[in-house]
């Protein structure tokens, strides 16, 4: 049985091969030393957290599929159950309006969104 290096090691260097991209272009994109690619895929060294997220986003795949977990490349879905209060019916209503075309009331009701988001954002930016 592989273990998981193993398995990582062959993966990114499919992935790299699949896309039509040499160490060096890969290199580059990544920001990383085309001598590091090569060790990673040849099992001399093993990636970064960083570069492991890197290979992960560039070539839209999972960390479990990297690491073998899954032949997903998609990965293991874990369900997602968020709890929330009902809405109660006002604010429904309200919500129908901002999407609704033909509310006369959509477009003062985005602006108010927009608002209040833009506010949001301001605020959360200022306590960074």
């Amino acid at each position: 049985m592989e273990s998981e290096f193993e398995v990582m090691r062959k993966r990114i260097r499919e992935l790299r091969e699949t896309a039509g991209l040499s160490q060096n272009r890969l290199g580059k994109l990544a920001g990383i030393q085309q001598a590091s690619i090569n060790r990673y895929e040849h099992g001399q060294a093993v990636p970064s957290p960083k570069a492991l997220l890197w290979y992960a986003e560039y070539f839209d795949v999972s960390l479990d599929y990297l690491f073998g977990r899954t032949d997903s490349p998609h990965g293991i879905r874990y369900p997602y159950k968020r709890d929330h209060k009902p809405v109660d019916e006002k604010t429904q209503k309200v919500v129908d309006l901002c999407f609704d075309e033909n509310s006369p009331v959509r477009e003062k009701l985005k602006e108010a969104l927009v608002g209040i988001l833009g506010d949001a954002m301001w605020e959360e930016n200022e306590h960074e």
